[in-house]
């Protein structure tokens, strides 16, 4: 959602496949397209899950999972963490912050989940944890920033 695209125009929800019952953005964001598809649902209790399942097209020469994917889920993880907080504004991440500490492979289920620290005026603060399989792969914490239109 990186790049001041509408949070207003709302998530769709997902009706079919593996993905049934999730909601996404899909073509709002042309860069998070081609690196997804990413997805998210909330919980009864409120916590947002963001998922997607690691295709070879998401992987490093070394056959795990790059980076700079990761760091494109947990972007995407911020705005859907926060998607309640942002309705009917424009956004745009201004810090993203990770710690790599675990892979991912092809075919494994990758999801984040995490919490809004503080909603101001026009920051959010917000942090979150990605994994596969209960293991970690990133922590990450970011600042998004609510934008007037024009």
């Amino acid at each position: 959602m990186d790049g001041g695209n509408e949070i207003s125009s709302g998530p769709r929800l997902v009706d079919g496949g593996e993905w049934a019952g999730w909601r996404t953005w899909s073509g709002l964001d042309p860069f998070e397209d081609q690196s997804g598809p990413f997805y998210f649902r909330e919980d009864d209790a409120g916590v947002v899950t963001t998922a997607f399942r690691a295709e070879t097209k998401h992987m490093n020469g070394g056959g795990f999972m790059h980076g700079g994917c990761m760091m494109t889920f947990a972007d995407f993880s911020l705005f859907a963490i926060a998607w309640k907080e942002l309705a009917d504004s424009r956004a745009v991440t201004v810090s993203l912050n990770g710690e790599f500490v675990g892979p991912a492979r092809p075919g494994d289920l990758v999801t984040a989940t995490g919490e809004v620290v503080r909603a101001g005026g026009s920051l959010l603060f917000v942090r979150g944890l990605i994994s596969t399989g209960g293991s970690p792969m990133l922590n990450f914490s970011g600042v998004v920033k609510k934008i007037r239109s024009r």
